[in-house]
Order: C-alpha cells, then sequence, then structure tokens
C-alpha cells in the first residue's frame, strides 16, 4: 500500500515488520547518521541485486509500519516479491536484515590517552558522589542503545522556571558513549561505594590507601567490583573505599613525592580504562593534591583530555568554596609547574522556584567564563530515590530530567 508524499519525491509505503527488526533498525539507522527511511531503501536495493533468495526471517507477530520511499521503488519491490515466491512482510524483513549485517554497530571512539576527571569542591554537601557516578554512568552506557539526551544549548532556558524545556521535542536520541569507566572512591565517608550497592573495604585488609602509602598487601585490582547493570555492560567498574582513608594525609604526608601517591597507585590499572573518575572528599589537605596531580595534563596529552570538573550549587556558600578550591589549584600549577586543565563547573541541586537566590547564583556561574558552566542538573527527587534503592540513577530512572542532564554533561566533556 501506497500514498504520495507531497513534501518531496518519495511515497508513503504501509507493510509490516517486527518489534524486534524495528528497533534495530531505529538504533542502527541512528549510530550510523542516518534516517530509517534511506537505510530500508538501501536494504531494499540491495535485496533487489540479489541473484537468489536470503534465509528466511521470522516474522512473526510483525506490526503495521510505513516509511516513505523513492517514487517507484516499492511497485518495483513488490513485483520482485511476487517474481521469487516470497510474501512483502518477508521480503522486508529480508531487506532490513541485509541492511542491519552490512552495517554493524561502529566501533567506540576511545581516547588516545586515557581521560582521568577530579570531580571535586572542598565544600561538602554539593553532590559530587551523584554527579561523578552519574558521568560515569552515562560515559558507559550502551553504545548500541539510543539514548535521550537534552543538549547544552538549553541550559539557559533553565534561569527561568517558565522556560524550562519540558517539550520532548527537545531531545535527542543518541547511542551511549561505551567507555570504559573506572569510579574511584576517594572519600573516606564511602558515599559512592554505597550508593552504587557495594560495602567499604573492611579495615586491617588492603586498600587504595595503603598503596598510595607504599603498604599494600595484594595487587589493586583484586579491590575493583563491577557495578552489575545490563546498561553498562562489563565497562562500569568501582574501586570501593576504606575508613582508613581518614588517615590519608597522615600517612603519605612523609612519602617520597606525596602528590604523586595516588598516580602511582592507580598506574596498574589505568591502562584498563578509558576514563577514570575520582569522586574527591570535601577537603583541601595532601590528599586533594594528589587527585590534583592525578588529574593534571600529561606529556603528550591534549588539552582538556584531563582535569578538574568542579561541582557548585546556585547560592553563596558555594562561591567561597570555589574560590578556597581554585587557589589551591593555582598554587599547585605555580609550586610544581603543572599543566592543570578546568574540565568546567556543575551546578548541581538547581531548581529555579527557590527563587532569585537560585537564579542570580546561576547567572553569575554562568557568566564565568574560564571554567566555564558544562552542566546543570535539576533537584529532583529520583536521584534521592536511586541512592534509597542503592542503584545506579541512569539504571533506576533512565528517562528522568536528572538522567538527560547528565547524558548532556557527559558529552560536553567529551567534546
Amino acid at each position: 500500500m501506497t500514498s504520495p508524499d507531497t513534501g518531496g519525491d518519495r511515497e508513503k509505503v504501509v507493510t509490516k515488520l517486527t518489534s524486534t527488526l524495528r528497533q534495530d533498525l531505529k538504533v542502527r539507522a541512528a549510530l550510523h547518521g542516518l534516517d530509517m527511511q534511506d537505510a530500508v531503501e538501501a536494504g531494499i536495493t540491495a535485496w533487489r541485486g540479489l541473484g537468489s533468495n536470503p534465509a528466511a526471517v521470522d516474522t512473526a507477530g510483525a506490526e503495521t509500519y510505513s516509511t516513505f520511499l523513492p517514487v517507484g521503488l516499492w511497485e518495483g519491490f513488490r513485483d520482485d516479491c511476487k517474481d521469487r515466491g516470497v510474501s512483502l512482510t518477508q521480503g522486508i524483513a529480508q531487506a532490513v536484515s541485509i541492511w542491519l549485517e552490512a552495517n554493524p554497530v561502529p566501533e567506540v571512539k576511545r581516547p588516545a590517552m586515557v581521560r582521568r576527571i577530579v570531580v571535586c569542591n572542598q565544600k561538602g554537601g554539593v553532590g559530587k558522589t551523584a554527579i561523578t557516578a552519574g558521568l560515569g554512568e552515562a560515559l558507559a552506557e550502551d553504545p548500541a542503545a539510543l539514548v535521550p539526551v537534552r543538549v547544552s544549548k538549553h541550559f539557559a532556558a533553565l534561569l527561568e522556571e517558565d522556560d524550562r524545556p519540558e517539550d520532548p521535542l527537545a531531545l535527542e536520541d543518541l547511542p551511549g558513549l561505551g567507555q570504559r569507566v573506572l569510579l574511584v572512591d576517594f572519600d573516606p565517608q564511602g558515599h559512592l561505594t554505597r550508593q552504587l550497592g557495594h560495602e567499604l573495604l573492611p579495615m586491617g585488609g588492603d586498600s587504595l590507601t595503603n598503596h598510595m602509602a607504599g603498604d599494600s598487601k595484594g595487587e589493586l585490582s583484586d579491590l575493583v567490583v563491577t557495578v552489575d547493570e545490563d546498561r553498562f555492560g562489563d565497562r562500569l567498574h568501582l574501586l570501593p573505599a576504606c575508613t582508613d582513608a581518614f588517615l590519608l594525609d597522615v600517612r603519605i604526608a612523609s612519602v617520597r613525592a606525596r602528590e604523586a601517591a595516588l598516580e602511582r597507585a592507580l598506574r596498574s590499572v589505568e591502562a584498563d580504562y578509558d576514563v577514570v573518575l575520582i569522586d574527591c572528599p570535601p577537603s583541601l589537605g595532601i590528599s586533594m593534591d594528589a587527585a590534583l596531580y592525578f588529574g593534571r595534563r600529561r606529556d603528550n596529552e591534549d588539552t582538556g583530555n584531563s582535569g578538574a570538573l568542579i561541582v557548585v550549587q546556585a547560592e553563596d556558600s558555594s562561591a567561597d568554596a570555589y574560590g578556597l578550591l581554585t587557589s589551591q589549584i593555582e598554587d599547585m600549577r605555580s609550586d610544581l609547574a603543572l599543566d592543570m586543565d578546568y574540565l568546567g563547573l556543575v551546578v548541581n541541586h538547581y531548581d529555579a522556584r527557590r527563587g532569585y537566590i537560585a537564579t542570580s547564583s546561576l547567572q553569575a556561574w554562568m557568566d564565568i567564563k574560564d571554567p566555564r558552566v558544562v552542566g546543570v542538573v535539576g533537584d529532583l527527587k529520583e536521584q534521592k530515590e536511586a541512592v534509597r534503592a542503592k542503584r545506579p540513577l541512569l539504571a533506576y530512572a533512565p528517562r528522568c530530567e536528572q538522567s538527560i542532564a547528565i547524558r548532556a554533561l557527559a558529552r560536553e566533556i567529551s567534546k
């Protein structure tokens, strides 16, 4: 069945396709940057060029499916199906299957050098842990699946409550980033570890602190656990915290080149990952120096590949804490001659309904151009619910506004 397309030289075609083939077609076409109709056209053209029928495809449960094809293509395809003795439903299923086989999932683009992202702010309660976890999840999502993303151009709309983007048309379905990610719980409070459903490492056993202090009891890789959710595959891992991290500053104070202690400890595992994310404690001590040193720009590393991601809130006390942290970063830049990049500011827990303080503070953050705001994440209930359920936010509520905003953040800092 066909009907003319008044918008161009295509006609509307109504046929049947199984839900599985339809979903695979939608995802694969998006992965290759194509419209579904173009993929169907290419599949039909390839099918018509075959010398014999391909293997039959299971079409049980096929449902009505419509698309637009060049005028005359469907008529010729229908005649070919009749000549070959196959139904239109079987023919279109074979054509789509041929296109899928010829266009596999593209390989994930991996960084030339492992990215090291230090999520920090010496002020507690700004949501560093939630941003660390969410960012790691967004980076690790299935590259063969589509996820909803809202891009950064919508940040400005968050300044006014009435202009907040609620229209689903503002969303874009994009493939997951498919990165191999290590989350490092560098905070002795262990919130990241608990939020992802794991236990803190026991006192008296091995820990990241021991490795940094030169007193390891085994391989660091033996401490790493998998965040077990289907949408992340085996790409999202966690190095849990241990409460012995409260003693970290004391234990590494006398260690040789103490600023490099974290880098030395993680050296044995970082090559297994595309991205290493450090969830820092609310501190400006020696451990923070070690985290910042780990995130410095290394020799031959591109600017912006690694660095500090600073989490703030739209209120006044965050500005004070921001000033203290950036002073520490600038001191390290100067004292140790480091190339230290700012990856940006994330304004977390934002809610325009809190009035002038929130909106004016957000505007003040946006007025800072270096580092610039790379993400605005709302203060919504899903994150609290995910913490209570001890599940990753992007697995617990993958389509909520917070998940969508965090995916935008992941892409913004991956440009």
